[in-house]
């Protein structure tokens, strides 16, 4: 049976895409190809259906589908299940299938309405009402995709009255503060303990893993790397941000808005995770010049970390 997330689960959690057939229909078949990526590269667990998953995009059946096959090919590795809705019915009902069938636990994100501290405490009381406070969430905050500001008080409201809220996933832009100043009030007893993991394509991560984080949750298309940083940052943090600073031109040109995803699947493309690169549309155009941009960094990449070489295109 898979272990479910607490507050002390940290490493590595691989954002994971939805695989498609070019003609836009689920790929099923890359599911599993996709999975024993993940596990090659060590992650310690992995989160569907979240931003990179497409998961708007998706019929519900399709959502079901994929944890299906997801948590078959996982074979026991922790798997972390998105189920932010525009409604709480959609929510309860994926939220069940999920962990009727083992997820890990499911995560969720507050809706772009969610403006005061009261909107936002309230809808995380309700939102854990309707999936059952005996399941594990993670609590995403995200502001530069939702346009909700959470502060760190009101994130300690939020956990302090949900105790299944177990983890953080971070994703404030700037929010080194914030993750200094949660921990600060853990040290303290001022709050109870929470796990922390990272997202932002790992763009901060060196610096956030200094400021006490447990790990990363994102969906970088070179997870070994987020797997050797967060390994080696507590004891050779000069050796970690060596590597970093290798990926640290490709973390850039992923984190795109708009774009982004379509560079982050083309790598995983490329990489053999997937069959095809497809975004289900409505979906950025994905043009030579870009290509060729993303080729150019991965071969300078393969130079100053031959770990992660992509062979050309031939």
């Amino acid at each position: 049976m898979t272990a479910v997330i607490n507050h002390k689960t940290g490493g590595v959690f691989a954002i994971a895409p939805t695989p498609f057939l070019p003609d836009g229909t689920l790929d099923r078949g890359s599911i599993a190809q996709m999975v024993d990526f993940y596990r090659a590269a060590k992650v310690d667990g992995l989160t569907i259906l979240g931003l990179l998953g497409e998961a708007p995009k998706l019929e519900p059946e399709e959502s079901v589908t994929m944890v299906r096959e997801v948590l078959a090919a996982a074979k026991g590795m922790p798997v972390v299940v998105g189920v932010s809705a525009p409604g709480f019915a959609a929510m309860k009902r994926l939220a069940a299938e999920s962990m009727a069938l083992g997820t890990a636990g499911v995560m969720v994100t507050p809706p772009a309405a969610m403006r005061t501290d009261d909107q936002i405490a309230g809808y995380f009381r309700q939102a854990v009402a309707q999936v059952g406070a005996d399941v594990p969430m993670v609590l995403q905050d995200h502001p530069t995709v939702t346009g909700v500001v959470m502060s760190p008080a009101v994130i300690r409201r939020i956990v302090e009255e949900n105790p299944s809220i177990v983890m953080l996933k971070h994703e404030d832009w700037p929010g080194l503060e914030k993750i200094s100043t949660l921990r600060d009030w853990q040290a303290r007893g001022d709050m109870r303990p929470i796990s922390i993991l990272c997202g932002n394509g790992g763009l901060f991560l060196d610096c956030e893993m200094g400021r006490g984080a447990d790990g990363a949750m994102t969906g970088y298309a070179f997870p070994e790397m987020l797997v050797r940083l967060v390994a080696l940052s507590p004891s050779q943090r000069e050796a970690a941000q060596d590597i970093f600073d290798a990926h640290l031109p490709l973390l850039r040109y992923e984190h795109q808005s708009g774009i982004g995803l379509a560079v982050r699947k083309y790598v995983l493309w490329r990489r053999g995770a997937i069959a095809h690169p497809t975004l289900r549309v409505p979906a950025p155009m994905f043009s030579d010049r870009t290509r060729s941009e993303v080729e150019f960094l991965l071969g300078r990449l393969g130079v100053r970390d031959p770990m992660c070489a992509v062979p050309p295109v031939a």
